[in-house]
């Protein structure tokens, strides 16, 4: 059973299924849906896409080429790298019909999508493991119960599932705020570059904004305009994401467009929680997949791609486990996962968490961007990659060989 059809639940749903497994694939909400997002898609989330089989060239897709930075009166455009592991482009989407697609998708590969169902509580056994799920079903809230030996939490940064079973967010671990808006502009919806800026202010204190605001082009006359925000260490008041919004789009061409007269949308806000914030990701018959493991890279606030990842990695470890009997071999089994994900990801996160607490949450993105190392080409292609993440494994070239050995510098975290 996997809760939730965002990216991470589909994913882990097109995967079981694949593997030949009965998958049943709940979702509170119809679609399509809102979801507050930036609709960029790096490299790392279009090898996830290409993975799970979805047609990439069909219409709706906005290829990019790379990232445009601008802070302090300089830009710089960095394609993504041509690694051959990964692809060499990146992807806009609106999250409006991406999460329908690949819903529709994990049923076509043969999982039971049944949408309406809001989970309510767990099912568990005497000893405590998880069996099944409480939930209600359609307008009327009809109570039903669903069993099934093994659950992914896919429910994103509510968690309610984890919650429930008492996994417990880390309080040490940033939860970032990102707030988007969708306006109607012919000058930049066909930017071939996703576009970042990190000069921002805060309103009224003029700090630093602890983050970046984007403007990703989405190729249909429109494009995401949007800010992510750390909360800051040293005051208890939160960034105005509107008026920090405000501030920011003032200083725009006017010939781009972003202005209130061709706003598409509400400005809507969410929570990115980050940095593995939640763990165990397994425990007792649950796995925990995407937002509510807390897995927002916080390097660059990026989820999409490691949600789809980790339903990966969910899927082919639950399809060894059951291929053994219940108990402590397929116990042992399950345990692999949580101990493939921190292998993958355990020493870049908390390398992450430490750049995040000292530096992103206090002063933003300037100091990286100084002046010198925006007219380096090659610290520019060693950052973008140590934030993105966009390397492979073994290294194909001398940044991925330098940025591997800063990595296995970093302590193992504990489990």
């Amino acid at each position: 059973m996997v809760v939730g059809a965002g990216p991470a639940g589909s994913a882990a749903a097109v995967h079981l299924a694949r593997a030949g497994l009965d998958v049943l694939l709940l979702e509170k909400s119809g679609f399509p849906r809102e979801k507050v997002c930036g609709d960029g898609l790096t490299p790392r989330s279009v090898y996830q896409l290409v993975r799970m089989g979805i047609d990439i060239s069909a219409p709706g897709w906005m290829r990019n080429k790379g990232m445009r930075w601008i802070c302090g009166g300089h830009q710089v455009e960095l394609d993504w790298p041509r690694l051959g592991s990964v692809p060499d482009f990146g992807l806009t989407r609106t999250r409006h019909d991406f999460d329908d697609l690949l819903a529709a998708h994990a049923a076509a590969a043969g999982a039971r999508l049944r949408t309406g169902v809001k989970v309510t509580a767990p099912l568990t056994d005497r000893a405590g493991h998880l069996i099944g799920v409480a939930a209600t079903r359609g307008p009327d809230r009809e109570p039903v119960r669903y069993r099934a030996p093994l659950v992914v939490a896919a429910d994103g940064a509510s968690a309610r599932t984890a919650l429930a079973l008492g996994l417990e967010r880390d309080a040490r671990r940033p939860v970032a705020v990102a707030a988007r808006r969708y306006y109607r502009s012919q000058a930049r919806t066909d930017d071939p570059y996703l576009e970042l800026w990190a000069d921002l202010r805060c309103p009224g204190s003029g700090r630093d904004l602890p983050g970046y605001g984007w403007v990703f082009p989405l190729g249909d006359g429109r494009v995401n305009v949007g800010l992510g925000v750390l909360p800051q260490r040293r005051r208890a008041r939160p960034v105005d994401l509107r008026a920090a919004l405000e501030q920011w789009l003032a200083r725009l061409p006017a010939d781009w467009g972003l202005r209130e007269e061709n706003a598409d949308s509400p400005l809507r806000s969410a929570a990115l929680p980050m940095g593995l914030n939640r763990r165990p990701q397994y425990r007792r018959g649950l796995l925990l997949v995407g937002d509510s493991a807390g897995m927002v890279s916080p390097w660059s606030g990026e989820g999409i791609a490691q949600a789809m990842e980790a339903g990966e990695v969910a899927a082919e470890t639950i399809a060894l486990a059951v291929a053994r009997p219940a108990g402590p071999r397929r116990e042992h089994a399950l345990l692999q996962y949580p101990a493939e994900i921190q292998r993958r990801w355990g020493r870049y996160y908390r390398l992450g968490n430490l750049a995040a607490d000292l530096l992103f949450s206090r002063y933003g993105f300037r100091p990286v961007l100084h002046p010198r190392v925006m007219a380096s080409p090659q610290l520019l292609h060693v950052l973008a990659r140590l934030l993105t993440n966009v390397t492979a494994e073994p290294a194909q070239d001398g940044i991925d060989a330098v940025l591997h050995a800063l990595v296995r510098l970093v302590p193992a975290p504990r489990r």
